[in-house]
């Protein structure tokens, strides 16, 4: 007969085989774009012994780390463009691909929508499009193309949803991918869980970051730099979100904190350790 100790201990050990943790962990390097031009190698080197083994990179510093990116352990796995060359400079579009191509990326990212350029429905469709003409250059050079949300995606667009849900929707699914930044989705009051079922298999791309609390929901930007949190800190429950990653699609994790109160280092570090230590 199973006595209630015997039930109780083949339960945890049936949780404990169950849970998970994040084997692979990868860092946005824009967290640390402050020291990352002055000390390439130091900066990489330090993200590489907290135990960081993926990378997403900002084009506009390649030249300046590539050499010193190339002698650690760090892989290369996405690269965020300008946002000109999916906007207004589509022409310089095919060499930018062919260059992330040469170096190994499996993602280019459209990484923002500057105020001036946003608008409603219309707008977001035919950002769609654009997208959608990209993504096939992508495709064809070998890569994949992702869009990088933030708040104001969020805003609602009547029957169709929200804006992001209009742009989702004009987007080929096949060509155009979703880079899911948690902190934004919660900055609009959503929940990021949510949005991983909802765009499930869409999502290759997280950005994992927290978020302070006391902020107030909002379809911009505009929030206080001290806003900003480690992973292990405010209001997001991280452990809940990588537990609906994996059903998700989600392949690559990038630990990002857009500002820090102190060294960035010192901050990924933290949150590298926190998200280490979870099993969900």
């Amino acid at each position: 007969m199973t006595t209630r100790r015997t039930f109780l201990a083949t339960s945890a050990a049936a949780l404990a085989a169950s849970a998970k943790s994040l084997s692979t962990i990868g860092v946005q390097l824009y967290t640390v774009r402050s020291v990352l031009p002055e000390k390439p190698l130091e900066t990489l080197k330090a993200l590489e012994q907290m135990g960081y083994r993926e990378c997403e990179v900002v084009a506009r510093d390649i030249d300046k780390i590539w050499p010193s990116l190339q002698q650690t352990a760090l892989k290369p796995v996405s690269v965020h463009l300008d946002t000109a060359l999916f906007m207004k400079d589509a022409a310089k579009l095919p060499a930018a691909l062919e260059d992330a191509a040469k170096r190994g990326f499996r993602y280019v990212v459209c990484p923002y929508v500057a105020p001036a350029d946003r608008g409603g429905a219309e707008v977001m469709k035919r950002l769609g499009e654009t997208l959608n003409s990209a993504g096939q250059k992508a495709k064809a050079a070998g890569i994949t193309l992702a869009y990088h949300n933030h708040a104001f995606e969020f805003e609602p667009a009547g029957a169709a949803g929200t804006l992001l849900d209009v742009l989702m929707g004009a987007c080929d699914k096949k060509l155009v991918q979703l880079e899911l930044d948690i902190m934004w989705v919660k900055v609009a009051g959503v929940d990021p869980v949510e949005m991983l079922k909802k765009y499930k298999g869409r999502v290759p791309l997280m950005h994992v970051k927290n978020l302070h609390p006391g902020v107030d929901k909002r379809y911009d930007e505009r929030i206080p730099r001290t806003a900003f949190a480690e992973a292990g800190k405010g209001v997001i429950d991280i452990g809940s979100v990588l537990k609906a990653a994996g059903p998700a699609g989600v392949k690559h994790f990038f630990v990002e904190q857009d500002q820090t109160p102190g060294d960035p280092l010192a901050s990924l570090k933290e949150s590298f350790q926190y998200v280490r230590g979870l099993n969900f």
